[in-house]
């Protein structure tokens, strides 16, 4: 509408709001399309003054508001910095920026790149900026505007803290502008920011810019996900508990019906896949053969692409998936471009990887790489070089790429949205299990479904698998129960930075205004409230079970005291009978064979160590199936002794399945011969179970204080009242009413100044150790390396520089034990141990293990549990690169992908960075250079050009 058609009170509204937001009427005029509501007043709110918390969908456009605050800063002559969590974010948001307001204007800073650092507008990663504060920066004058983009990465259990941190410690001129996806507690979030930034306006758009729409493919299929009868879903815009489309439900009763008569109908041996089969493999079907048919991963794009919903992502949960679905597109031979766009892809391919070395470019895979993305399909995981992952980022959003098999890891903030997400299972392996998608995952992954400007409408598309429940699948697409919990605790580096900053009293008052302390209060109020409650009812217990006769809850007490004392001498016997059994554990040797009596690893099993702890001991065994096992103490509730013997060769590996397989052959064998308990003078399980009484046959001291409990039970005038199990009645509820007071009391105590009490364990240790004074409030000359160690390891790696075990060590030699520091990696129960090097290297490695030993005990003595043991799994990679080997023999050798290998040495790169920060004026500063110097070649020092690009 154009002012003409205006009343006169809307144009001088419209006038009004010109004249009191001038900077963002020339923001606005930047940007062909109209603003969003929510967008316009975010901008308002930063315009007047005000930090902003704005919560809303993937691809709704949020990004503007952060935008409008670097407009505002340079308008206004201050500076503004935009953090995100991830390095390519950072990258791709500087592209973005130099591109708007020139290179001149826009600096990098991610730790691999440095450009332009002093620069009216900064792009940088979180970690960047809180290091920076702690420095007291000289970068940070004039700063007035912080953005912090995907500010919901505080809950990031490993990184999250330093998103609270930047927050609390920022000068208090400065604004912040938080950028986050939808969370159901968004309200109590911006509550918490305007308690510790000031004024703060929480504003959540729940609705997304562009509608999406959801399916299911079932076979050759693609079925609507909810009922066409809703209206909300038939708009694309779903909400709670929507209907599900009937043939869905039609579909997943027809394959239960089909599975189950299956089940009643094969013959005997069917599932062993016994007889003739039908073509294509496996048991013959019987039953009504209602199985639904699961089509490949070509079937599905080139149903994707006749139904025009290219450019599409799949996400597969795997980085071998991902690869695999592109070499199958490879075979199948499936070009989703015209002859046209595949010359651009190859030019462009070609310019991007021109950096690379030939030979190495044979090793990463790029003539397989670059034959997928010429047909428009290609892979994009953690374990791909950066510059790879960089490539197919950029033809995507070209159009070019028209399909990517992707790990949920692309859905963390790179802006590639797409017309169609695909999911093909609803579980992904979580780092210790395959665990469901929660509807927050889902919500992230189908919420980049619907290109705003380019698409109406955007779809996403879950595949049929087997057992699945439609409704489950609806519970997700419409579920926004995700609330953003806090993973703040302080660090080691943290507290001496703050003790330096503010000493210990004043910081202990700043981390209580941790996002985590905030919601462990509004906890406390709930809880206080119910305590209140209980309290006035024990009140009204009490009353209820008055006795005429006297006292009747004195009587009650000598009923409950009774009950204890019985019940803790059951407990001692069972405590007698555990260190009976953890001193039989000790007495056992390498060949021993044992009866497991409890547990699922029960039966016979040759002891290979006796794992001996004074804590909890952990014998290592062999079962008879020939599985290797740490046994603990609760599959041996009585002694345990051997039965026999038999040898144990000394070169034995219990990771070595041969090795195992031929010792149980042997226990299996020595098992027969060893008779069953209660036969041929073995002893029957659970014999010797103490009795009552003492080693004389006299009454014991809980039977005598018992009887004596029971005299004066008896004398009381309470016991002949006729009333008396009704009173009793009111007593025990009381008793159970009083437990559950005493645990709310804990409770309440536990969460007050949780975060404090956590702090001052901190500090306790690092007094002890000497990196704070005895009293815990000044920073040691130790402490000052410490604050220089931002690592997960930094207590390590100070003790380290402390101890001078890195002081003679080469830099390869360096990096290697560097390495151990970052490196974290799930080992298979096969692999043998790590390669490292030999001489200096593998004893200084030695000694950090030790260290860490040592660390860990400290730690337990203080409540606390931040540090692990080195992983020594890179070690000799590190070495080979830094020595100079060639990237096919370092990759040969590790059989790490090229990403993974990139990612780890440059975690290694980092903390050298940071070892020579914090070793002063030492040859080890020097050797930690070299060490960096000699790192950066090829790929290593390639990926961080592509990333800048």
């Amino acid at each position: 509408m154009s002012t003409d058609e205006l009343s006169p009170s809307e144009r001088y509204s419209a006038y009004r709001r010109t004249r009191e937001h001038p900077v963002f009427k020339d923001f606005s005029a930047l940007y062909e399309f109209g603003l969003d509501d929510f967008q316009v007043r975010a901008c308002r709110e930063i315009e007047e003054g005000r930090g902003v918390l704005v919560a809303a969908p993937t691809g709704s456009g949020k990004t503007i508001v952060g935008e409008f605050a670097i407009h505002l800063a340079l308008a206004t002559g201050r500076k503004a910095f935009y953090t995100t969590p991830i390095k390519a974010l950072s990258n791709q948001k500087y592209a973005d920026l130099v591109e708007r307001y020139g290179s001149d204007k826009v600096g990098l800073l991610t730790g691999d790149n440095t450009v332009n650092g002093e620069a009216d507008v900064v792009v940088m990663t979180t970690e960047v900026l809180r290091n920076m504060i702690y420095a007291d920066s000289r970068t940070l004058d004039r700063l007035g505007y912080v953005v912090m983009d995907e500010v919901h990465y505080l809950a990031d259990r490993s990184r999250g803290a330093v998103w609270e941190e930047v927050i609390i410690h920022l000068a208090e001129s400065v604004t912040v502008v938080s950028l986050s996806a939808t969370v159901s507690n968004a309200e109590e979030f911006g509550e918490w920011l305007a308690t510790v930034r000031g004024e703060t306006t929480t504003i959540v758009e729940e609705r997304r810019p562009v509608p999406l729409f959801q399916h299911v493919m079932v076979g050759r299929r693609l079925l609507d996900l909810f009922a066409s009868s809703d209206v909300d879903a038939a708009a694309g815009f779903v909400k709670e508990g929507a209907p599900v489309n009937d043939e869905l439900l039609k579909v997943a009763r027809d394959e239960w019906a089909s599975s189950r008569f299956k089940d009643r109908r094969s013959p005997k041996g069917a599932t062993k896949g016994r007889g003739k089969t039908p073509r294509g493999g496996g048991p013959r079907q019987i039953g009504n053969g209602r199985r639904v048919w699961i089509p490949s991963r070509t079937d599905v794009i080139e149903r994707l692409d006749r139904e025009g919903l290219l450019p599409a992502i799949v996400f597969v949960f795997s980085r071998a998936g991902c690869s695999a679905a592109v070499d199958q597109c490879l075979a199948a031979d499936v070009r989703l471009t015209t002859p046209e766009e595949r010359d651009e892809i190859v030019d462009f391919v070609e310019a991007s990887c021109r950096h690379l070395d030939s030979e190495d470019l044979h090793v990463l895979g790029y003539h397989d790489f670059l034959d997928g993305l010429s047909r428009g399909v290609a892979a994009h995981h953690a374990g791909m070089l950066p510059a790879f992952k960089t490539v197919v980022e950029e033809l995507y959003l070209r159009g070019l790429c028209k399909v990517v098999f992707a790990t949920e890891t692309l859905a963390l903030g790179i802006n590639m949205p797409a017309r169609t997400v695909v999911i093909e299972k609803l579980s992904k392996w979580n780092g210790e299990t395959h665990a469901d998608l929660s509807p927050g995952e889902y919500t992230q992954l189908v919420g980049r479904a619907g290109r705003r400007g380019l698409d109406t409408e955007g779809h996403g598309v879950v595949l049929w698998q087997q057992g699945m429940d439609p409704r489950e699948i609806a519970g997700l697409a419409s579920t926004r129960t995700y609330p953003l919990r806090s993973s703040f605790r302080p660090s080691y580096n943290m507290a001496v930075n703050l003790v330096n900053r503010f000493g210990r009293e004043t910081s202990r008052e700043l981390l209580e205004q941790s996002f985590a302390q905030f919601q462990a209060d509004r906890a406390v109020v709930g809880l206080a409230r119910q305590l209140r409650k209980a309290s006035e009812a024990l009140d009204g217990y009490a009353e209820a079970a008055h006795c005429d006769r006297g006292d009747f809850m004195e009587y009650a007490a000598l009923r409950h005291q009774i009950s204890d004392v019985e019940k803790g001498a059951s407990r001692a016997k069972r405590e007698d009978r555990r260190t009976e059994a953890a001193a039989s554990i000790k007495t056992l040797r390498p060949g021993d064979v044992i009866e497991v009596p409890h547990g699922k690893f029960s039966g016979m099993a040759v002891v290979i160590e006796n794992g001996w702890n004074p804590e909890s001991p952990r014998p290592l065994v062999i079962t008879t199936a020939g599985q290797a096992r740490r046994l603990a103490m609760m599959d041996f509730p009585e002694p345990v002794a051997a039965l026999a013997r038999i040898r144990v060769p000394k070169s034995f590996n219990h990771r070595n399945p041969q090795m195992r397989r031929d010792l149980a052959s042997a226990l299996r064998a020595r098992s027969r011969d060893i008779p069953p308990p209660g036969v041929a003078g073995r002893p029957p399980r659970g014999r010797g179970g103490a009795g009552t009484g003492g080693a004389d046959g006299r009454p014991s001291a809980w039977e005598r204080e018992v009887a004596d409990l029971r005299r004066r039970l008896k004398e009381h005038p309470c016991h002949d009242c006729p009333d008396r199990e009704d009173h009793a009645r009111w007593a025990e509820r009381w008793y159970k009413l009083e437990k559950d007071v005493l645990t709310l009391q804990r409770r309440v105590e536990n969460r007050t100044n949780t975060v404090a009490r956590t702090f001052d364990r901190v500090c306790d240790l690092l007094a002890q150790l000497g990196y704070l004074n005895p009293q815990a409030t000044e920073v040691t000359d130790e402490g000052a390396h410490l604050m220089r160690l931002y690592s997960e390891m930094d207590l390590v790696a100070a003790e380290c520089i402390r101890r001078g075990v890195w002081s003679s060590l080469s830099p390869s030699g360096l990096a290697a034990a560097l390495s151990t520091l970052v490196f974290e990696q799930r080992k298979p129960d096969d692999a043998g141990p790590p390669r490292l090097p030999g001489g200096d290297v593998r004893e200084a490695i030695a000694t950090m293990v030790s260290i860490a030993g040592e660390l860990e005990r400290t730690e337990r003595e203080h409540k606390l549990d931040f540090l692990r043991m080195p992983d020594l799994g890179f070690a000799w990679i590190a070495y080979r690169w830094c020595e100079g080997d060639e990237l096919d023999d370092v990759l040969g050798t590790s059989g790490l992908p090229a990403g993974d290998f990139v990612r780890w040495m440059k975690q290694v790169l980092d903390l050298a960075g940071q070892v020579a920060d914090a070793a002063g004026d030492t040859p080890l500063r020097r050797t930690a250079r070299q060490v960096s110097d000699r790192l950066k070649r090829g790929v290593v020092a390639m990926s961080g050009v592509a990333e800048g690009a």
